[in-house]
């Protein structure tokens, strides 16, 4: 099998592109390595993605482009030929959308539609695409449920991947292009983004300096260790889309269709306080952290929690990694990699 995968040099592309590598796929990466945050990190997976290739034996390629460029994303397709695609990049960040939201169109918008031009001009067999939790915007039942409406985005990243999801239905149904959205909810672990509230904490503590923690610590996330991430989302690309036939157009299901398309829930099923990760990882760190308490910033929601069941119920997806144990790994990489 040949996947190209999308945003290899960044923090989910690249656990899932060596996972694959490691099972003896061939995988082509495709990442333009911006600086949205430290490069040195970026640079760093990619010296990891060779030495697994030349390890395993697998076939690995690097196209260092940019997916807002078409003429380069149709060059890709035509000299690799993937048989299948796993889309992970985007420009991520919740704030950063606030600040500068013509980033998103490019990265999220036009490189999305780069990408399902190539899949359907490539008879790509299978299209597994990342949303995101922050889809839910305003809702507040909880769990959240792919089955409900997400008609109330709270910033532009989440309208942004609201599209990406709108977008895949209109391939999936006029081209029969089978299409899985996953939507991620707080991901952590090894090699994280430098931007992420985790990786921001622990070099923080570490260096005594006080921690930012909005809402009082008093919002939760459903925190998905990234291993388990990689398992659900290969599990996801390796399980074809297929119409449901049972989809019924006057009560319309936003999750399924009567095309090749679906749209999951990836998260860890188990909400967690603020206040407790960082409880974890003060005890990972030996060290406890000085807690500078803000009220909740604009964008953010402030409880995120997964119903995942119809992913368990099609892939047998279902996460086990304890946030404590998760942290845990986090902070034994970041000593070793920053010494």
């Amino acid at each position: 099998m040949k996947i190209l995968v999308t945003g290899n040099a960044g923090f989910i592309g690249f656990h899932t592109a060596r996972r694959l590598l490691e099972r003896g796929d061939s995988v082509v990466g495709f990442d333009v390595v911006n600086d949205y945050y430290d490069v040195a990190i970026k640079e760093a997976r990619l010296k990891i993605l060779e030495e697994t290739a030349a390890r395993t034996g697998s076939e690995y390629a690097f196209v260092r482009q940019d997916l807002a460029d078409q003429q380069a994303v149709n060059a890709a397709f035509a000299e690799h030929k993937p048989d299948r695609v796993i889309h992970l990049a985007a420009q991520a960040g919740v704030r950063y959308s606030i600040e500068n939201p013509h980033a998103y169109v490019q990265s999220n918008l036009v490189a999305f539609t780069n990408i399902l031009e190539a899949c359907r001009q490539g008879g790509i067999e299978h299209l597994t695409y990342a949303s995101t939790s922050s889809v839910y915007g305003a809702n507040t039942k909880m769990p959240f449920c792919e089955h409900d409406s997400v008609n109330h985005p709270l910033q532009f990243y989440a309208a942004t991947k609201k599209a990406n999801e709108l977008m895949a239905h209109s391939y999936s149904h006029l081209f029969r292009l089978p299409t899985t959205g996953l939507r991620f909810f707080t991901v952590y672990g090894p090699w994280g983004r430098p931007d992420m509230a985790l990786f921001l904490f622990t070099r923080k503590i570490l260096a005594g300096e006080p921690i930012p923690v909005f809402n009082h610590g008093n919002h939760t996330r459903d925190f998905t260790y990234v291993d388990d991430i990689v398992e659900g989302v290969i599990r996801a690309s390796d399980d074809i889309a297929q119409p449901n036939p049972d989809w019924n157009s006057d009560t319309p299901d936003p999750a399924t269709s009567s095309a090749p398309y679906r749209l999951f829930n990836i998260g860890n099923n188990n909400p967690v306080k603020l206040s407790t990760y960082i409880e974890a990882l003060e005890e990972a760190l030996g060290k406890e952290a000085i807690k500078e308490l803000l009220p909740l910033q604009p964008g953010d929601v402030p409880d995120t929690y997964a119903d995942s069941s119809a992913l368990e119920q099609a892939v047998g997806y279902k996460p086990a990694t304890p946030v404590k144990e998760g942290v845990a790994n986090f902070v034994a990489w970041y000593k070793t990699f920053y010494s």
